[in-house]
């Protein structure tokens, strides 16, 4: 079983090298800040402030979140299917792994995310 969560992370994560910038990434994007602004989906902005973006009354439990640009797809990725696996006694819960998000709202979110200086 755990194998077939890393065979799936893992594909998921490859899936992300097919986000380009392009009509269909903007739109990617957005789907992306909506899932992170909405506190029935994502809910991120209920622990995290972001740099260079106007969020109503962010909560400050996680670190605010900036130079995201430079990260990886694949790492934000991770960190937004399970944190656990780089930080183990992380206060954000694994999208992921618990099945909040499924693959294509965590590909959204990390478009997103990926916007963020």
């Amino acid at each position: 079983m755990q194998r077939m969560k890393l065979f799936l992370a893992a594909s998921a994560m490859a899936g992300l090298l097919s986000v380009g910038a392009s009509a269909g990434n903007a739109d990617l994007v957005k789907q992306g800040e909506k899932i992170f602004n909405t506190k029935k989906i994502g809910n991120c902005l209920a622990c995290h402030a972001v740099n260079g973006k106007n969020i109503n009354n962010p909560g400050t439990l996680g670190p605010k979140l900036q130079g995201l640009s430079a990260w990886p797809a694949e790492a934000l990725y991770a960190k937004v299917y399970n944190p656990y696996t780089t930080n183990p006694i992380s206060a954000m819960p694994p999208f992921g792994l618990n099945g909040v998000l499924d693959d294509h709202q965590i590909k959204a979110v990390v478009a997103y995310l990926k916007t963020v200086k």
